[in-house]
């Protein structure tokens, strides 16, 4: 449990549902989409980092890949780790990647003949999303640069920025839904709703209905 209530809600009506950083956690992926159980009325956004840190990023992205394909109505976000692994390839900054935990992901991709990188999935991670928008929600990596309107936000900011947009009191008009600042469980706010709890770091990966506030985790299910 994550504090907040978990339910499927009505699926009849179908959810918009939010999903936070997985960062190559596999296991945790599986186990939420197990719990949320989405369906194809359901629309469904990943907010980005899906690789680095954790054990799988390959298998993460085979996954979203598939799962992109069963559910089209799914958006996938780019988070700042899949722009320093775009960067890597292109032979820049190649540094920053490696020391963001792009190592674990390398090792994910590596063959016996080296690294890698199926063409679907640089086609994945070269069609990523800055951001989404409904009539009542902006989905965004990081967050926006408070005083800024939408279609003026940098991208270096919609994938990087913290404290400047969680502390900020600016109102866009929309409840802006977020990840990329790992939070114990998800932050509920007026106008604000993160959904990254940290699964790499040993907590939870978290899918949140956002409109009705409604809440799931991949936490494991204590010992009978």
């Amino acid at each position: 449990m994550t504090g907040f209530p978990e339910d499927v809600g009505d699926k009849d009506q179908g959810r918009l549902l939010a999903v936070g950083d997985i960062h190559g956690c596999l296991d945790h992926l599986e186990r939420l989409m197990a719990r949320v159980e989405p369906t194809q009325s359901d629309r469904i956004v990943f907010m980005g980092d899906y690789i680095d840190r954790g054990p799988d990023g390959k298998g993460v992205i085979d996954y979203l890949i598939e799962f992109g394909g069963r559910f089209p109505e799914t958006v996938f976000l780019k988070g700042n780790h899949e722009a320093m692994f775009l960067d890597f390839l292109a032979g820049r900054n190649q540094w920053l990647f490696l020391y963001n935990g792009g190592a674990s992901t390398l090792e994910s991709y590596q063959e016996e003949r080296g690294i890698r990188i199926p063409k679907a999935h640089f086609n994945f991670f070269s069609t990523l999303r800055l951001y989404h928008e409904t009539d009542k929600f902006i989905f965004v990596h990081a967050g926006l640069r408070p005083g800024k309107p939408l279609e003026r936000q940098e991208e270096k900011d919609l994938l990087w920025i913290r404290e400047e947009f969680i502390t900020s009191s600016f109102d866009w008009g929309k409840t802006v839904v977020f990840g990329h600042t790992p939070q114990k469980q998800p932050l509920l706010d007026k106008n604000k709703i993160c959904v990254d709890t940290g699964a790499v770091f040993g907590n939870s990966l978290s899918c949140c209905d956002v409109e009705k506030r409604r809440c799931w985790t991949s936490r494991p299910l204590p010992p009978a």
